[in-house]
């Protein structure tokens, strides 16, 4: 067993574990907030002219507005972005083999093409503690059940078969959960392949942090990415985008979704706030839930899984509008200000916004990209791209921190797909926020929730 216990950490400055010495985080926040208001001077100063001659169309708060939404705020959180992966320093893991008892636990409805491929690869891990995997059906009408009782008696892993009636993954969830006796679980989706020391790295990010860190998310790459179009935009998404967000998240302690495909929790903490709710952003609610109670959550990049993209954009568009609805339950469960931490407040807080900034996207600037062809620089003009270049560094810094530290260490080799990256950079927010104002929507007038 490993002593979670936390060094004693100034507030400013810099501190020091054993030769190593590092920034704090209050220090580092406050460091990259600085460097954003500077950028966002530097960008109201030279963008005057354009603000005065959109004025001159509209009016001034309309064209602040529409500005503020396309450029200052974009360029603001990019910029933040940028800061704090500059200063991120991953910690040392104090014990890189822990034996800890772990649960995996996979909530099944209709996966008999796949969960036999998942509970293997599960099987299959250099993790030398204590691991049972528990299968709860929920109410499959294929062949599920039979693939999961041929694994387990084809694997030398102890596994537990679960019936649950009641639709819903988060019943699922939460009747596997009084069925857990281990101090630690993990989710993993049916259809999702864990790295083989996918589960190590997870318990040892968990050992390695503070008592008040009760949940770990793992590390969601795209393993489909040649089967169409959409898997390839989506393939630099989960590697540059996703994974950025979690990166920043996981320095301020509070990454926002222990997502439900592959996340480390604490078996007590779960418990605690009553286990997964009947939303259709469950891992989100959760995970915010958590935050709530003074606790941590972390991230930790070393600890891979594999998940199929939607192939289509029927089916990719029904997932990111299913996102969008699962940040706002989040907001409606937990209001960022009852947040107890300083950071989750601030990362909480910046969803309150992105609905104004996917609105202004969507009906100022595609409009104006459209009106820019034609000569017409209104909304969409030069000064529009002064975000570029933050996000080409923030995704440079990404891109070789992914090679060299996550993707090396674990004998892994970056697919190319320069067709892919060209059309996520330059188009994939074409689609992206139209789908999440569409899932504001129907989360706002209640409509029906669609799974598939």
């Amino acid at each position: 067993m490993v002593s979670r216990n936390e060094p004693v950490e100034t507030k400013w400055g810099r501190n020091r574990i054993g030769n190593r010495w590092y920034w704090t985080i209050m220090t580092r926040f406050w460091l990259s907030h600085s460097f954003s208001l500077v950028w966002l001077l530097f960008s109201v100063y030279i963008s005057l002219p354009w603000l005065m001659d959109l004025a001159k169309l509209t009016n001034l708060p309309l064209a602040l507005f529409i500005i503020g939404g396309i450029a200052y705020i974009p360029g603001y959180l990019m910029a933040f972005l940028l800061a704090s992966l500059v200063l991120d320093r991953q910690p040392p893991f104090k014990e890189e083999h822990p034996n800890e008892a772990v649960t995996v636990m996979i909530a099944a409805y209709n996966e008999e093409s796949s969960i036999y491929e998942t509970i293997r690869y599960v099987a299959t891990q250099d993790y030398t503690g204590p691991l049972h995997l528990l299968v709860i059906d929920n109410n499959s009408n294929d062949n599920t059940s039979s693939e999961v009782l041929r694994a387990k008696e084809d694997f030398s892993l102890p596994i537990t078969l679960l019936h649950e009636q009641k639709p819903g993954k988060f019943q699922a969830l939460n009747f596997g959960l009084t069925h857990v006796t281990t101090p630690y679980v993990i989710t993993l989706d049916a259809d999702t392949l864990i790295h083989p020391s996918a589960v190590r790295f997870l318990v040892a990010r968990l050992v390695s942090s503070p008592k008040d860190v009760c949940a770990v998310a793992g590390s969601m790459l795209v393993r489909n990415s040649r089967r169409s179009f959409w898997t390839r935009l989506q393939e630099w998404d989960y590697f540059l985008g996703i994974a950025s967000i979690k990166r920043l998240q996981g320095l301020y302690q509070g990454t926002l979704v222990a997502q439900g495909a592959f996340s480390l929790y604490e078996t007590a903490a779960v418990q605690e706030v009553g286990g997964w709710p009947d939303a259709i952003g469950e891992d989100i609610v959760l995970t915010w839930r958590l935050l709530e109670t003074k606790r941590r959550v972390y991230f930790e990049p070393l600890a891979v899984a594999f998940t199929d993209a939607p192939e289509s954009f029927r089916h990719f568009a029904r997932q990111r509008s299913r996102w969008a609805r699962g940040m706002v339950e989040g907001l409606q469960e937990v209001k960022p200000w009852r947040q107890p931490q300083l950071y989750t407040k601030y990362l909480t807080g910046v969803n309150l916004i992105m609905p104004y900034l996917d609105i202004a996207y969507t009906f100022f600037w595609i409009p104006g990209l459209i009106l820019a062809l034609f000569g017409h620089y209104w909304i969409v003009g030069p000064m529009t791209l002064l975000v570029l270049p933050l996000t080409v560094l923030s995704y440079g810094l990404l891109y070789f921190y992914q090679r060299d530290y996550v993707f090396k260490n674990l004998n892994l080799r970056v697919r190319k797909n320069l067709f892919g990256f060209i059309f996520f950079v330059l188009s994939y927010q074409l689609f992206m926020s139209p789908i999440s104002v569409w899932g504001y929507a129907q989360e706002t007038f209640k409509l029906k929730r669609v799974w598939e």
